[in-house]
């Protein structure tokens, strides 16, 4: 289930790079429904826990904005539309999945992170995930995280 669930977080951030990307472009033929079940569907025999893919997809892409204003005060010299896009993704995508997936431990959420970030960000993108999202669940412990409503109820991503 681990390399599953692995599989399953590529496609959830290959799924959200083109939703960021589309949206910016302003393409209002776009419809995220239909990119996810491609994506699934290229994977459908390998990949056995499409639900997990399917709610964190609609989680981040529900709760942005709630994501990006949890996000901001944890790193303040970086601005969310200054951050590189898919390192923008990959924070928001394990920050909701620390914050309501109370299935899979907090350390391998940020693992499999730094991971996504390794193999599809910069060169410096995983010490910069791994600070803002070990801050984050620093801060989540000891409950001084400035959690919007959205977000504070964990639950089953």
């Amino acid at each position: 289930m681990a390399s599953n669930r692995h599989l399953g977080r590529i496609l959830v951030l290959q799924t959200l790079y083109e939703y960021d990307f589309r949206k910016d472009c302003g393409d209002e033929a776009f419809d995220i429904n239909d990119v996810l079940d491609r994506n699934i569907a290229r994977y459908h025999d390998t990949v056995d826990d499409q639900d997990f893919i399917k709610n964190l997809v609609i989680g981040v892409t529900e709760q942005a904005s709630n994501l990006d204003s949890t996000l901001q005060p944890i790193a303040p010299e970086w601005p969310i539309a200054d951050i590189a896009r898919m390192d923008r993704i990959v924070l928001r995508m394990s920050l909701y999945e620390l914050l309501k997936n109370k299935e899979v431990p907090p350390k391998v959420v940020i693992n499999e992170a730094v991971e996504l970030s390794k193999a599809f960000g910069g060169d410096n993108s995983s010490k910069f995930i791994n600070g803002v999202l070990g801050t984050a669940l620093r801060k989540y412990e000891d409950g001084s995280l400035e959690i919007p409503a959205g977000l504070n109820k964990k639950e089953k991503a």
